[in-house]
């Protein structure tokens, strides 16, 4: 059995404004179309024969978004939450021991980062079932990507001897190099991308990760074997898996075995770590432009433009980087887009909200977002997935006033109880201990007017909830504690 194995983390700071890290870019639609980049990473597996049930390995504060794009797709598998970033030799360590424990020591696991984008998912799925005869055989397959250019952002690998079809020794891995070097590697033809993609029998990636990084592999075990479930997430233990080196794959086993090979892989492939990036995914016109949403262009060269909501429009330009959202816009010359990592760190260090975490919240029973805001008033508009059940609460500052404009709500509030509908309202005063869900089978979607004293998210008391979040947890996309949802 191929068990996928999906790498969630990361917040990917360098495409914001649109990735942040309350919703990072592997949550969002940045390849075209409106599949987020884990739901079309999940969906270029389809046609592999003697799949199993992915397992996802992410952060607390994703756990829903990942659960609600996994089922989504297809995939009831488990998901594995780490308390704390560790890089990827300990996050797939993680996720042999949970295959092995139940799918046995022939499970193989593909290890797919989700944030990369893959045109050509047909030569994809075959340059997988080339590689599989390599690992069936005890060696761990890495997916080396054929350069088209000489990139300077991607680590590379030499590749060898021919082992099978498309399948060659690993010689060496090299670093990032130098536009010069690049250019070399790519006029040689056996140099390709590290693509951050693997394959192997779970049993001979924990074997090689005992062997060559002890510390790590006894500090996962520890913490697996703590591991407490809830619902479809595994909670690794907190102390033990802190307390485990970070260090990826790369430098913790694959540098230090002979048992690695390399399968070539040529499928219009690309990680999606730039905006310059997304762009060649998403494709230009014949000016070199990529725009996406709402955008005009006049006598513009080589821009990347993406409007979220805004008709933008942009003249004269040429090689800019334009992407607004609701509430930042981004305008920077593509010779910088590497400094926008940094730049983001700035606006974090400032107090900057829009650093992290976006206007629209996500929840495991829907989304919210603001519509404005002034002294003692606050407008949202709440969207309510079919069957979405708010936790039970009340507020010690702020009444609130509930306006249905789509779909049925099913309204408790103190002993009352009612069912609301399209142009219907109701109004819950200050202190009332209420609820929210939609029993209908479409979206629900309501204006909530908020007026009181103080109206920060931290002012709640939740009494019971659904999804097993206690009173002041933090919130489910990395905002402040106890969101009031």
């Amino acid at each position: 059995m191929l068990v996928p194995v999906l790498l969630a983390g990361g917040t990917g700071t360098r495409l914001w404004p649109a990735s942040r890290q309350s919703r990072p870019k592997q949550f969002l639609p940045l390849a075209g179309g409106e599949t987020s980049l884990l739901s079309a990473t999940l969906e270029r597996l389809q046609t592999l024969d003697d799949l199993g049930d992915a397992l996802a390995i992410g952060s607390e504060a994703h756990r829903f978004v990942i659960a609600e794009q996994m089922h989504g797709a297809g995939h009831n598998g488990r998901i594995i939450l780490e308390p704390a970033p560790r890089n990827t030799a300990a996050a797939v360590a993680a996720a042999a021991f949970e295959a092995r424990a139940r799918h046995g020591d022939e499970v193989e696991l593909l290890v797919l980062p989700t944030d990369h984008a893959v045109t050509d998912q047909a030569e994809f799925v075959a340059t997988i079932q080339r590689a599989r005869a390599a690992t069936g055989a005890g060696r761990l397959a890495l997916f080396g990507v054929t350069p088209d250019r000489p990139e300077t952002g991607y680590g590379y690998i030499r590749a060898g001897a021919p082992v099978s079809e498309g399948v060659r020794v690993v010689d060496a891995f090299v670093e990032k190099p130098d536009r010069a070097t690049a250019e070399q590697f790519l006029a040689a033809g056996d140099h390709y991308w590290n693509s951050g993609m693997f394959m192997f029998r779970a049993v001979d990636y924990l074997e090689l990760l005992a062997e060559h990084a002890r510390d790590i592999f006894d500090g996962v075990a520890a913490a697996y074997e703590k591991a407490t479930t809830d619902i479809d997430f595994l909670r690794l233990d907190k102390a033990s898996f802190e307390a485990v080196r970070s260090d990826s794959i790369d430098y913790a086993v694959m540098e230090k075995t002979d048992r690695a090979v390399m399968a070539e892989l040529d499928a219009a492939w690309s990680d999606l770590g730039s905006w310059s990036a997304v762009a060649r995914a998403v494709g230009v016109d014949a000016r070199g432009n990529s725009a996406t949403g709402d955008v005009w262009l006049e006598d513009a060269d080589d821009c990347v433009v993406r409007s979220e909501g805004r008709l933008v429009a942009a003249l004269g330009t040429r090689d800019q980087i334009i992407i607004e959202t609701p509430d930042a816009v981004l305008v920077a010359d593509r010779s910088r887009e590497q400094d926008i990592k940094a730049l983001v760190k700035n606006l974090d260090a400032a107090g900057r909200s829009e650093a992290t975490a976006h206007r629209k919240s996500y929840r495991p029973w829907g989304s919210y977002q603001q519509i404005a805001a002034g002294p003692r008033f606050q407008v949202k508009h709440i969207r309510v997935t079919p069957g979405g059940r708010l936790s039970l609460q009340s507020h010690h500052h702020r009444a609130e006033h509930w306006i249905v404009v789509r779909g049925t709500a099913k309204v408790t509030c103190d002993e009352r109880e009612m069912l609301l509908t399209e142009n219907q309202s109701t109004y819950i005063p200050l202190g009332a201990v209420h609820r929210l869900e939609n029993p209908g089978k479409v979206e629900l979607d309501l204006i909530e007017v908020q007026s009181g004293s103080y109206l920060g998210e931290d002012d709640i008391v939740r009494y019971d909830d659904v999804y097993g979040r206690p009173e002041l947890e933090e919130d489910d996309t990395g905002a402040a504690p106890g969101t009031g949802a």
